[in-house]
């Protein structure tokens, strides 16, 4: 009888501590998941494609550096209560805080124009139209943050990070060789050639964002954490980005084990899908394309919210999922704006997306660097965060961080603008 009781006494414990480890989930998951957008999902398939399993050790030092700038706004947000983008209007002045907010705005609505298409691109793997796709999803995302709750957005959100999952199993059905995977993840390679290059500057540009910093920061104030009960936030953040990683990982892994060794280049990620049917099975690609139809949904639904929280803190209006129309017109209005007209020019025929994203990318790259320094100054300063501030051996590690990515973001600006720059 006791050992039966104490075995139940186990598994209520077990239970307990599953709940409470589900409870902390929120905006360090879904921003990090987020940034696993069609643009990125269909970069990091590219890259197995192309390099095989070479760059996966690039994956260990963007993990790291990803987790410290999304922890450190999250942080922020929990000290302060208050946005990323209303921290920076009150410390560095309207008028850079304006020119910041209109660059996001252009190079977001660009990237959400992005998101769409990678719905209609998945939708059509199934068969259907993305005249019929691409509204219905835009209804669905508008109808989950306009009539819902923060909490319930956030749940649905977590829900569509689960279709990530798809990619692990995807990779082991394309049956890859483990010892070279290992061996690309422990042997850092770099080459001096300029698709190396692009891609290699390309990875970060994708994975660290700047609609991530403002999204995370402004979750967490609007979810309401304290920096008492801030533990839980930081362990949410480092299993997010830990968890978007690995799906990374698997997306690189299952085009390595297929595509690379087939010698198959691709474009987008629909390509990827469909060139994984012929050599790993129809399973394959249907779990690749339901991958990317979560991811597209994901991002098309926190890019223009982050937009919409960024251009509201730096305005001082009114902002908060769980607002309505009448409490929080230019928060609710900013976000409709980009949904409606994302999903409107994603179903234009013959859409020249390939300019719309190098456009935006150039923009995120000027604005990146902006951001991580806005950042580093605010989260240093004692008389904003107490405290909280950076340890030393944190701030080495972030100003490492920031002064890396913003080498690499003028990079991939230079290679972007000017492909023939470093033609080797």
């Amino acid at each position: 009888m006791r050992r039966g009781a104490q075995g139940v006494r186990r598994t209520v414990a077990r239970r307990r501590r599953l709940l409470a480890y589900v409870a902390i989930l929120g905006p360090g998951m879904i921003t990090a998941n987020a940034g696993n957008d069609a643009g990125g999902i269909a970069t990091f398939a590219s890259v197995g494609a192309d390099f095989g399993y070479s760059l996966l050790w690039i994956l260990i030092p963007i993990t790291i550096s990803l987790g410290i700038v999304q922890e450190m706004c999250a942080r922020m947000g929990a000290v302060t209560g208050k946005g990323l983008s209303d921290l920076i209007r009150e410390h560095f002045g309207v008028r850079w805080t304006a020119l910041v907010m209109l660059a996001l705005l252009v190079a977001n609505a660009g990237v959400t124009v992005s998101e769409f298409v990678g719905i209609a691109a998945a939708t059509e793997l199934f068969g259907l139209s993305r005249f019929v796709s691409v509204p219905l999803a835009a209804i669905i995302v508008w109808t989950l943050v306009v009539k819902g709750s923060y909490k319930r957005v956030e749940r649905a959100f977590l829900l569509m990070s689960l279709v990530f999952l798809g990619y692990i199993v995807s990779a082991f059905l394309s049956q890859p060789d483990w010892t070279a995977v290992a061996v690309g993840l422990v042997r850092p390679e770099f080459r001096l050639e300029h698709a190396f290059l692009f891609t290699f500057v390309a990875i970060i540009g994708t994975t660290i964002s700047p609609y991530m910093q403002v999204y995370v920061q402004s979750s967490v104030v609007e979810k309401g954490v304290t920096p008492e009960d801030y533990a839980k936030t930081k362990t949410d953040v480092w299993v997010g980005t830990i968890f978007a990683i690995l799906i990374v990982f698997f997306i690189i892994v299952s085009t390595a084990a297929t595509l690379h060794k087939a010698g198959i280049q691709i474009s987008t990620a629909a390509d990827a899908a469909h060139a994984l049917r012929p050599l790993a099975g129809r399973y394959a690609e249907t779990l690749f394309g339901i991958g990317l139809f979560g991811a597209s949904m994901l991002a098309a639904g926190v890019l223009p919210l982050a937009t919409a929280y960024s251009i509201s803190e730096a305005l001082g209006f009114e902002k908060g999922v769980s607002r309505s129309f009448r409490e929080a017109p230019i928060f609710l209005g900013t976000f409709t704006f980009l949904v409606a007209v994302g999903a409107a020019i994603a179903i234009v025929p013959n859409l020249p997306l390939f300019r719309v994203l190098l456009v935006t990318q150039v923009i995120n790259g000027l604005l990146l660097p902006i951001v991580l320094f806005a950042v580093l100054r605010l989260v240093n300063n004692r008389e904003l965060m107490g405290s909280h501030v950076n340890g030393p051996l944190y701030n080495i590690a972030a100003w490492l961080t920031a002064i890396v990515v913003t080498l690499l973001s003028l990079l991939f600006i230079l290679i972007t603008l000017f492909p023939n720059l470093m033609r080797f």
